[in-house]
This record gives structure tokens, C-alpha cells and sequence, in this order.
């Protein structure tokens, strides 16, 4: 078993319920998602056309972070469920860019409380100062990391 010192074993535990309490937050606002007959990625791309306007797949991809090969496949799903559309664009043909169709921005409009309902009720055992604290305090520490890796 590792042996660390007292403050290595306090950023072991720390991980442990930040790990823990993140699964716990990200299961129930997926859950939720599910209950929409959506997954994840549905919900992210539905989102960010909804938010952001027409994107092209290789965007979406970048932004969302997945995979192209994946990206193309959600979106295939998302098209042939009529929340989204795809145009090819006709200046460079192997560009195609998506976008959300009425019946995508209705569903996008119904959930979309819902969900935030949902991320509010997960939250809700903080008060207005420890959310602000919180937010800081994980911004100070993803900062950090994203320094780690271009270190590394």
C-alpha cells in the first residue's frame, strides 16, 4: 500500500470525494437527459447549435470534444430524428454544416428548464457564497492543470 506524507494523503482523499461527488452531479443530470430519449451527445450537440448557431461537423466536433467519426454518427441519429439538418456546403463540398430544425429548438425549448432544474436541485445544498467559493476555487485549480500540460 502507497505511503505518502499527511498532506499527500489529504490531496488523495480531496480527489477521492471531488471524483465522487462529480459522478454523483454528472449520473443525474444524465439521467435526466435520458428521460428525453437523448443521450449525452445529443444533448451537447442540440445544445451548442441551439446556443450557437449553425456549425460545421468538424466544429462541433473541436468544440464538444469528440471524436469526428463519432460526431458524424450523433449527428446522423439527431438528423434522422428531424431535430437537425445537414447542408453540404457548396463553395467546398467536403464541409457540412448543421443545423437545428424547428422540431429541434421545440424539444431543445421543453428540456431545457428541465434541465436546469435539475442542475440547480444537485447544487442546492450550497449556499450562494460556498457556489461562488466553489467555482473559484476550481477555477484556480483547473487553471493550474491546464499549466501542467503544457509543462509536460
Amino acid at each position: 500500500m502507497y505511503q505518502g506524507n499527511n498532506q499527500v494523503e489529504k490531496d488523495l482523499r480531496l480527489f477521492r470525494i471531488w471524483l465522487k461527488a462529480t459522478k454523483s452531479i454528472f449520473d443525474n443530470v444524465i439521467e435526466d437527459i435520458k428521460s428525453h430519449g437523448l443521450t449525452a451527445e445529443n444533448f451537447m450537440v442540440l445544445e451548442l447549435l441551439y446556443n450557437k448557431g449553425p456549425q460545421y461537423i468538424q466544429t462541433i466536433s473541436e468544440k464538444l470534444m469528440i471524436p469526428s467519426g463519432s460526431i458524424t454518427y450523433v449527428v446522423n441519429k439527431l438528423e434522422k430524428k428531424e431535430l437537425l439538418k445537414k447542408e453540404q456546403d457548396q463553395s467546398n463540398r467536403r464541409y457540412w454544416k448543421v443545423i437545428i430544425t424547428e422540431k429541434g429548438e421545440e424539444l431543445f425549448n421543453e428540456i431545457f428548464p428541465i434541465h436546469v432544474e435539475v442542475i440547480v436541485k444537485n447544487l442546492s445544498s450550497l449556499s450562494e457564497n460556498q457556489k461562488e467559493e466553489l467555482a473559484g476555487l476550481l477555477k484556480t485549480v483547473g487553471l493550474a492543470a491546464k499549466e501542467l500540460q503544457k509543462e509536460g
